[in-house]
């Protein structure tokens, strides 16, 4: 896909092993999309109303923002690989209670094995295993374009199956996919993807807890230098877009004026921009310049964005906006994932990117209440301003953690 899958240095099964890892990442994010394009339908036809809805979406997204530290340990612990099983198994759980979910309860029950489902955080969990910290970067910029085409595929199969077959259908058909992923990963991976494991200090050993659940070690974790600045970075720069991007259902009807085919049309818009920036643009851009430059870089650009949604006024001028915006969304997200998986020993890497897992589940289970707030009492340009002071607020806050780290 990238240069990084075939770099001359790596040995060809490593390589086989990271192509891999992005065929079952596209294959992943294409099943839940399935699922995904049909979820307002299936649940309108059982009953549920907007609030029951609301209530469904919240406890998905407190699932995942639990799971992911957990699920970022036990790869610590257990290796990606069975991880990774362990991902594709509560998806294939996921799937088949969806597929025969003809009640409310049987929706709510279908959502309890998302607690392990961390496919994509699974996949950056074997690359940065198999990647130095200068191709780091680049080969999850790849992941991001796996999840690009992710959505475009799924979203495009999922609505055609449901419109022919029934809503069910894409279900059995993620199920399929998942158990076709589960068996991928058991055959072909390797038991432990680490190169070497990490020697600790006698008071590492005997600070590191070995349970999984237990929630203290984000806590070891965020002391690592540098870890607890770029973390807080990472979880307020993409807050405020967050926050539109889950009123968009509704901004996009009483402010856009949009149909649900043009909705449709605009989210398939999203797709292509991911496509090609993570596809082309991460790639030139981590290769010529430093991180701490693009990660300012995305805090000025994000400025930019604030100012001019504090001033569009129809769809058209959203489709101009959206290019930074999903600019922005994706080299910090890289980005971020890089440095803070270089801040951390080998050993705590999965455990770092769990913990980035649970920034989206946190950001869509309090976003709702925050950003129809906002919506309902300052419209649309409140959001642009909100994103204008938080990255003027985060740039300021990066360049005086780089002044401090010059010092030391």
């Amino acid at each position: 896909m990238t240069e990084m899958a075939s770099v001359p240095g790596q040995p060809s099964s490593t390589r086989r092993i990271i192509r891999m890892t992005y065929l079952i990442a596209t294959v992943d994010i294409s099943c839940l999309f399935m699922q995904f394009a049909v979820t307002p339908q299936l649940t309108k036809r059982l009953g549920l109303d907007t609030v029951a809805f609301g209530y469904l979406q919240t406890f998905f997204g407190i699932l995942q923002l639990l799971g992911g530290p957990v699920f970022g340990r036990f790869s610590d612990q257990y290796g990606p690989r069975a991880a990774l099983a362990l991902s594709f198994l509560s998806s294939s759980l996921f799937y088949l209670i969806l597929a025969f979910s003809t009640s409310i309860p049987f929706l709510f029950l279908s959502r309890l094995p998302c607690f392990f489902m961390h496919g994509l955080p699974g996949a950056q969990m074997i690359i940065t295993d198999l990647t130095t910290d200068r191709e780091r970067a680049d080969s999850l910029g790849v992941l991001g374009l796996c999840f690009g085409i992710g959505i475009i595929i799924g979203s495009s199969i999922g609505g055609f199956l449901a419109t022919r077959y029934g809503l069910y259908t894409p279900s059995f058909f993620a199920l399929a996919g998942s158990l076709l992923s589960f068996m991928m990963v058991m055959a072909f991976f390797p038991a432990q993807t680490k190169q070497k494991k990490q020697e600790l200090t006698s008071e590492q050993k005997t600070s590191k807890s070995s349970s999984v659940f237990n929630f203290s070690e984000l806590g070891r974790l965020m002391k690592f230098p540098g870890v607890t600045a770029i973390f807080t970075i990472k979880i307020l720069s993409g807050f405020p877009i967050g926050l539109f991007m889950i009123m968009f259902p509704i901004t996009s009807v009483d402010f856009f004026g949009l149909d649900t085919a043009g909705s449709g049309y605009l989210m398939s818009y999203f797709g292509i921009l991911q496509l090609v920036i993570q596809g082309v643009l991460v790639s030139l851009l981590v290769r010529r310049f430093s991180e701490d430059a693009l990660l300012s870089l995305t805090m000025v650009v994000s400025m930019a964005v604030g100012l001019a949604m504090m001033v569009m006024t129809n769809v058209f001028h959203f489709c101009i906006i959206a290019i930074p915006m999903i600019f922005v969304l994706c080299i910090s997200g890289v980005i971020t994932d890089s440095i803070l998986t270089k801040s951390v020993p080998p050993s705590d890497t999965g455990a770092m990117l769990g913990i980035c897992a649970s920034i989206q589940p946190f950001t869509r289970t309090i976003g709702p209440t925050i950003g129809g707030y906002l919506y309902k009492h300052y419209g649309v340009p409140s959001f642009g301003f909100f994103n204008l002071i938080v990255s003027l607020l985060l740039l300021i806050y990066f360049f005086r953690v780089q002044d401090s780290r010059k010092k030391t």
